[in-house]
């Protein structure tokens, strides 16, 4: 993809799943300051509607689309009305993402397993699949997959999440390559402690519970959703250009 020369996404569309709240929504708007439309995709219709209003606010261009990543059907029926609204799609930020509760890896039921896989991994691949044939088709294209710390090292009790976040990694390198020749630049973010609602749900949401998981962090403090956000804009931007197949760790140096 092609930025101008102020480095913006003047006239570009930008693809957003899990834009209700925040990674997304940040990222959406981070994306909408820079002059790009931006598609905003959740199951929460509600969180997803304030999202576009909030980028419309900023005297931006939005289309709110109800989408479970999950079902190819939603996702491509996703797609499809960001083409139809703005004739194109330069950009992807495959973010939508659900937190496991702590659970010994034999305590996870079938159900769980599958539901954390869908959500977190399975999602990502449903949306790169329908993404990609319509980048291919103007021949260019960018797209970030939301990864995470459990990406790169694994944390006990969370072995689902582990193993999906790891999986991101694995189809993000894989995808890359396949593509990288096509002008079409595929790489991943691994957000650390990040204080967004899903954390605030793992954390239980108490003072407690928040510096129990502040604790992890060396820095001292959770990450902030603007944080990511800009690690994410810069992916996408011809800044990064030379960069491909990569799985960029933003965690406040909790794995290191």
């Amino acid at each position: 993809m092609t930025t101008n020369e102020k480095g913006n996404y003047t006239g570009k569309v930008a693809f957003v799943t899990g834009a209700a709240n925040g990674i997304g929504r940040a990222t959406a708007l981070a994306f909408a300051r820079e002059g790009a439309n931006v598609v905003v995709a959740d199951i929460s219709e509600q969180g997803n509607q304030e999202t576009a209003r909030t980028i419309e606010e900023l005297g931006g261009r939005a289309l709110a689309v109800r989408c479970d990543v999950t079902r190819a059907e939603d996702v491509k029926a996703a797609l499809d009305k960001a083409v139809e609204a703005f004739g194109r799609l330069d950009i992807a930020f495959n973010n939508a993402g659900s937190e496991q509760a702590i659970t010994a890896m034999a305590d996870l039921t079938e159900e769980e397993w599958n539901r954390i896989v869908g959500i977190n991994l399975r999602s990502v691949f449903l949306c790169m699949k329908y993404e990609i044939p319509l980048m291919l088709k103007q021949g260019s294209g960018a797209i970030v997959n939301t990864s995470s710390g459990a990406g790169v090292k694994g944390f006990k009790g969370q072995a689902a999440y582990v193993a999906a976040k790891h999986g991101v990694v694995g189809l993000t390198k894989a995808a890359a390559l396949d593509y990288a020749a096509q002008n079409i630049r595929i790489n991943a973010v691994c957000p650390g402690i990040i204080d967004t609602p899903m954390m605030d749900r793992f954390s239980g949401g108490t003072p407690e519970g928040r510096q129990q998981v502040i604790s992890q962090e060396p820095i001292g403090r959770m990450g902030q959703p603007e944080e990511i956000a800009n690690a994410v804009v810069w992916l996408c931007s011809d800044a990064a250009s030379f960069a491909v197949g990569h799985a960029l760790v933003i965690d406040g140096g909790q794995t290191v």
